[in-house]
């Protein structure tokens, strides 16, 4: 199959996806495997193209324990087409982000995702979608990927190989460690301990061509691969809802360094935190950033 022809190409429990998106892990199965936009060849020509425009590309080994600090892993200074190259002679990792802005059947492939997870989902409700993103992941046999948290909502579906998919639900962190990474500002991985994890929060898919998973909101997981090169796909998003809870947990996290008992999102007086925290953030930020300035000078 050469691109998305079918307007169907994920497949789920209809019960169970109402019954659980967004609150708790739950596996689908899919024939995305089945398309020649991830054939090897093809995602190493786009990874080749991917070399100029490296915030939309990282690379690292594989981290020795699934509780490894997430960026202490070393990366070996590779590109991201060199890397895949060398997928046999060492333990690496290659992450592909914003494949829509590199190549417009991925836009398409997305778009067609997307739509048909929204409309199972009933709509939106009303919220506005306010990031959008697809991403491909190339790894070597036996690469441990480590433990932590991202701030979007995900459908991830394995291409190739195999991968052994370790992910709590979002009831799985504290309160405090989502206000310490959401005060931040700023979408990236949140770094969190495995160590003493509630594992009864924990599900494992063991994860082959044509099985996937959604990924709740702030779902913490750590993912090792089989004995071969694994492919997997990903489309994340966040809305305007999703980002006001941000900027409440954030505003939280001032108010618990105050000596307070905060309500978590949903629970209080929502709109008037993250308008607060509307007008701090961006000052709070732009203070950083002249602080680093200066420091470098």
């Amino acid at each position: 199959m050469t691109g998305p022809a079918h307007s169907s190409l994920l497949h789920f429990d209809a019960e169970v996806f109402r019954s659980s998106f967004d609150r708790k892990p739950f596996g689908y199965t899919h024939d995305l495997h089945r398309l020649d936009l991830f054939s090897f060849d093809n995602l190493l020509k786009l990874a080749e193209r991917y070399v100029p425009t490296q915030p939309d590309w990282f690379v690292a080994g594989s981290a020795p324990t699934p509780g490894t600090e997430f960026y202490s892993v070393d990366h070996g200074y590779l590109k991201p087409h060199e890397a895949m190259m060398r997928l046999e002679q060492g333990a690496h990792r290659v992450l592909l982000k914003r494949l829509e802005n590199h190549d417009s059947a991925f836009r398409d492939l997305m778009d067609l995702l997307f739509k048909q997870i929204i409309e199972l989902n009933g709509g939106l409700h009303g919220q506005k979608v306010v990031r959008r993103e697809s991403a491909v992941f190339i790894s070597s046999g036996a690469a441990i990927t480590p433990f932590h948290f991202d701030p979007e909502i995900n459908f991830f579906a394995q291409i190739e190989g195999e991968k052994r998919y370790h992910v709590y639900a979002p009831v799985a962190v504290s309160e405090p460690e989502l206000e310490r990474f959401f005060v931040r500002g700023m979408v990236d991985i949140a770094q969190i301990d495995l160590d003493g994890r509630d594992r009864s929060h924990e599900h494992v898919f063991p994860l082959v061509a044509g099985l996937g998973l959604h990924q709740p909101q702030n779902a913490p997981h750590w993912v090792e691969t089989g004995a071969s090169r694994s492919i997997s796909y990903s489309i994340v998003w966040e809305t305007d809802k999703t980002r006001a809870d941000g900027r409440v947990r954030a505003c939280n996290h001032y108010l618990r360094q105050a000596g307070l008992q905060p309500r978590p999102p949903g629970r209080g007086i929502d709109a008037a935190k993250a308008a607060a925290m509307s007008a701090v953030t961006p000052v709070r930020m732009a203070t950083g950033n002249l602080l680093r300035s200066l420091r470098s000078r």
